[in-house]
């Protein structure tokens, strides 16, 4: 009976050192074997793997590709325009021996911080660099700076064993206190075009106006050119018709320009006219032969057509003018009256 404790005791012993000298590498992590502190040895492969039980421990180590992201900074650019950048970086544990070495207990939070120093450093410099300005880092031109960045950090992260993948730069940004600044000279620089804008236009519809004005005035010239030939042609063809009708019959001219002259000075309500009595103006308002002249003979239009009845003589005889005759006092009273 007692043999039968000791040999349960003993299994029971062996089960426990064999639990505690095997262990299970994941596919996704990397161990590493201590005794006493000091590596002993490294897993990588995943599977089972042998350890010394309760000398010896084992410690894990994430083998996936692991995300930093670093809080912002303010750089100075080769310009003096401050920006606002953060990064973000893709990193893995390269050499588990070497992080192990370099980090010591501190694991992944250790390294992660440091790791966040270099790239901040980097970022400083490269982005600080001869050359490099704001409007570089805010361009497509970017790109080539992060590569600058991911190149000297990785250098720099050989040394904890970690490996570099990637660095990108999130965001870009002025200070605060600058953005008001910026936005003031971008709203000048929109206004000082919008006013070139505006100068152009003027210029462009001054322009418009003058050839406008200058088409008018060439317009008018000519049609006021045109009109004067008009005028002085019928003119011309009036006084032609005057000189024949006088040339026809003076008496009868003469008479016709007397009672036109009558018509346009003796008409409404404002007729009086103040005049010599023995002026010409009242010739024929005195006398049927003013001058010695025939009205009677001259106003008288003759027949020119008959018909067979002779009613048609009478219908065709042209107006009779009789003017009675009046004396010098009759002629200066009428002319006072009216």
């Amino acid at each position: 009976m007692r043999k039968s404790y000791v040999a349960l005791a003993l299994a029971a012993l062996a089960l426990v050192g064999i639990s505690g000298a095997v262990f299970i590498v994941d596919e996704r992590e990397k161990a590493l074997v201590l005794q006493f502190g000091q590596i002993r040895a490294v897993k990588e492969e995943p599977g089972l793997a042998f350890k010394l039980p309760i000398i010896q421990e084992v410690v894990r180590y994430d083998d996936r590709i692991l995300s930093l992201d670093t809080d912002p900074i303010e750089v100075t650019p080769s310009d003096d325009r401050r920006l606002v950048v953060d990064a973000f970086a893709r990193y893995r544990i390269a050499d588990v021996e070497q992080f192990r070495r370099a980090v010591g207990v501190g694991g992944v939070r250790s390294a992660e911080s440091r790791l966040a120093s270099i790239l901040t450093t980097q970022t400083r410099a490269v982005l600080g660099s001869d050359g490099v300005t704001s409007n570089t880092i805010l361009s497509s031109d970017r790109a080539a700076l992060m590569t600058r960045i991911r190149d000297q950090a990785r250098l720099r992260a050989n040394a904890l064993g970690l490996e570099v993948i990637d660095v990108r730069l999130k965001q870009t940004a002025l200070p605060d206190q600058n953005l008001a600044a910026t936005f003031d000279r971008m709203r000048a620089e929109r206004e000082r075009e919008a006013t070139d804008e505006r100068a152009r236009g003027e210029e462009a519809a001054q322009r418009v106006r003058a050839q406008a004005d200058r088409t008018r005035v060439e317009l008018v010239s000519e049609a006021e050119r045109e009109a004067q030939i008009a005028r002085g042609e019928a003119d011309a063809e009036r006084n032609a018709i005057f000189a024949e009708a006088f040339g026809s019959d003076p008496e009868f001219f003469q008479f016709y320009r007397s009672l036109t002259a009558y018509d346009r000075s003796l008409q409404g309500q404002n007729s009086t006219l103040v005049l010599s009595p023995d002026s010409e103006f009242f010739d024929y308002l005195k006398s049927d032969n003013p001058r010695d002249v025939n009205i009677q003979a001259v106003a008288s239009a003759p027949s020119e057509a008959s018909d067979e009845s002779g009613s048609a003589d009478e219908a065709d005889a042209g107006p009779t003018v009789e003017l009675p005759a009046t004396t010098d006092d009759d002629a200066s009273e009428e002319t006072a009256t009216n």
